[in-house]
């Protein structure tokens, strides 16, 4: 799936369009479509569970944090589950929950995100990410639980 081929691609308003933007291009794992809303220099911290992560590129944030650590090329995003957006004051706020396959497991992955942007392009940027939280039994698409019902014998 392609960045503009997302569902999420749209939205109103320079923060929605921003944060759908993002997001879309993040679950493609499009690292030309994430460069674009970037400026040539960024000033990125972000917080996982195990790790602080800070980048000064959009190439270093993109190529060794986001779609190297963050997510990984065997890593597949199935889909974007939500997208928010808002501003406080001037600075832009996205926030997004995905669907990720890792190592044959299914898990949600929120992350919030906060930037200060310049003609439009993200400077400054923190994130704080959940990590990989287990897709509970009963929270699995019906089909999958069905389709593993099917193996079982009582």
């Amino acid at each position: 799936m392609g960045t503009d081929d997302h569902p999420a691609a749209g939205g109103e308003g320079p923060a929605s369009s921003l944060a759908h933007r993002f997001t879309a291009a993040l679950a493609a794992k499009d690292a030309t479509a994430l460069r674009s809303l970037f400026a040539s220099e960024v000033d990125f911290r972000g917080l996982t569970p195990g790790r602080v992560w800070e980048a000064r590129t959009p190439e270093a944030l993109i190529d060794e944090v986001l779609l190297g650590a963050w997510f990984v090329p065997s890593d597949v995003i199935q889909r974007i589950e939500s997208v928010q957006h808002g501003q406080v004051g001037t600075r832009t706020r996205i926030g997004y929950q995905l669907r990720v396959d890792s190592a044959g497991q299914t898990y949600t992955v929120e992350q919030q995100a906060f930037c200060d942007l310049s003609d439009g392009k993200i400077t400054w940027l923190r994130m704080l990410c959940s990590g990989l939280v287990p897709v509970a039994e009963s929270d699995a698409p019906a089909d999958s639980r069905d389709a593993q019902l099917e193996g079982t014998q009582s």
